[in-house]
């Protein structure tokens, strides 16, 4: 039987309260860390973008902002282990201290990509923050300095999360309980 998008259950995973929470203790913690040094963080379009603004909200340090994207899930509810490079950053990062933001590390080879491609191009230091981690799916390891929360096996949508481009605008973090049908052949 399917549903429409508006049908769709979702069951809450992390409710906003606990979202906000721990966004701002990861903000005190890179504050605390980055102080004098006037990192850059970059969002990873377009998942990562309410947890991006929320952590620069709560980061209390000068920084500046940047924005990449790339995909690997190419409009599934799986990634499909190949890295599309799709918008790069607009500024140079060389001798910066730069903190990728990323709403969620799976299989590791999207951050892994970032990493080794972004490191090319001379930074002081490069880190991850990341909202969500699902290590029962990694297939390549990365570091996540800063980490949200960690979370079983489950597709998620909501707080930029999506399928389809829809549920993004979520206020939380949901598992999809029933796979709608998509209008406009999304």
């Amino acid at each position: 039987m399917s549903c429409t998008v508006a049908e769709a259950p979702v069951r809450p995973l992390l409710d906003q309260h606990t979202i906000q929470s721990r966004v701002a203790e990861l903000g005190a913690e890179i504050s605390r860390d980055y102080k004098d040094l006037n990192p850059v963080i970059v969002a990873i379009l377009k998942g990562s973008m309410p947890f991006f603004v929320d952590l620069s909200r709560a980061i209390h340090i000068p920084h500046t902002w940047d924005t990449l994207q790339v995909s690997s899930y190419h409009g599934g509810t799986t990634s499909s282990g190949v890295v599309k490079f799709n918008a790069d950053l607009s500024d140079a990062i060389e001798g910066r201290h730069v903190i990728l933001v990323e709403d969620i590390v799976d299989t590791g080879r999207t951050i892994s990509y970032l990493l080794s491609s972004l490191s090319t191009r001379n930074p002081s230091s490069i880190k991850v923050a990341s909202l969500l981690d699902k290590p029962s799916r990694r297939e390549v390891p990365v570091p996540i300095d800063y980490l949200g929360f960690t979370i079983p096996d489950e597709f998620v949508i909501g707080y930029g999360l999506d399928y389809g481009q829809f549920f993004r605008n979520l206020p939380f973090v949901g598992v999809l309980e029933q796979v709608p049908t998509l209008p406009f052949g999304v």
